[in-house]
């Protein structure tokens, strides 16, 4: 019996043979310039480091792990910008860096602190430490849909603000009290019979809060529309350098610091959005 094609679906109609060998010939020569896959490939390297940081997690080097969760979050920051320099913006790396920031952000910060102090909360950590990765997920998830969201450009002073905490800052606030661990170990460090000073169950408790933060309604301050006067760049590059010597010289105290005022800037930034949408109301 002699080979023979399929019978179609119903409504199906066959495709002639030279029509699709056209159209595969035109897929196999569509090619992309390389300089529009590197913001792509800097968000796999993003989730590589995330990975990489919950590797370190398994073999308790918690220093190691927290650096790489850092490593992520730089190279978060860069891609976005990169992408629109290079005009390479897509939704398929839109997706992809969400999925990206939900490992990073979300699952690896979680599984160090499980394996630093909260699985001695029992099924409280454990629980604590799902609800933060949810979180996470769930605020991904608005953020995309709001970007497919159409703009009021008559409300354009909000592109200076995230609807809450966005999730790598999120990832820095959960991992808060391990980085002051390494510059107080006498206070909330743990020994190498992994006995914690800081309560587990404390802990757990500030896990569910950052997450609430992630999910909230709170207006957080955006870089992306923030705008510095030229008289104050000068300034703005010292202070930056300044930053840079402080991490090299004494990371854990100043990512400490960082952390601290970023708390301190967010009942600032819920005010100063009140106040621009007071002085944008029509009443």
């Amino acid at each position: 019996m002699a080979d023979h094609d399929p019978l179609p679906f119903p409504g199906e109609q066959h495709r002639p043979r030279r029509q699709g060998a056209k159209i595969r010939q035109a897929l196999t020569a569509r090619k992309l310039p390389l300089n529009r896959l590197v913001p792509n490939m800097l968000t796999l390297l993003a989730l590589c480091s995330g990975l990489t940081g919950i590797r370190f997690a398994f073999q308790l080097r918690f220093e190691p792990a927290i650096i790489a969760i850092l490593v992520a979050a730089a190279l978060d920051t860069v891609d976005g910008r990169v992408a629109r320099l290079l005009k390479s913006a897509n939704r398929f790396g839109a997706e992809l860096d969400s999925l990206a920031d939900a490992v990073s952000f979300g699952v690896a910060p979680a599984l160090i602190l499980f394996l630093w102090s909260l699985r001695d909360a029992g099924d409280f950590g454990w629980c604590a430490a799902l609800v933060f990765a949810v979180c996470c997920a769930l605020r991904l998830a608005r953020f995309n849909t709001m970007l497919d969201a159409p703009h009021d450009e008559s409300h354009a002073w909000t592109k200076a603000y995230f609807v809450g905490v966005p999730t790598p800052a999120g990832a820095g606030l959960a991992l808060l009290p391990m980085i002051l661990s390494f510059e107080f170990p006498e206070v909330l460090n743990i020994d190498f019979n992994l006995h914690l000073n800081l309560p587990p169950r404390v802990l757990a408790c500030w896990l569910l809060f950052v997450g609430a933060l992630m999910v909230s309604r709170l207006p957080t301050f955006s870089m992306k529309g923030i705008r510095v006067p030229v008289s104050y760049l000068v300034p703005l590059f010292v202070a930056v350098g300044l930053l840079g010597a402080a991490l090299a010289t004494n990371t854990w105290f100043t990512l400490g610091l960082v952390g601290i005022a970023y708390l301190a800037l967010l009942p600032i930034s819920w005010w100063t959005y009140r106040r621009h949408e007071r002085s944008a109301s029509p009443d």
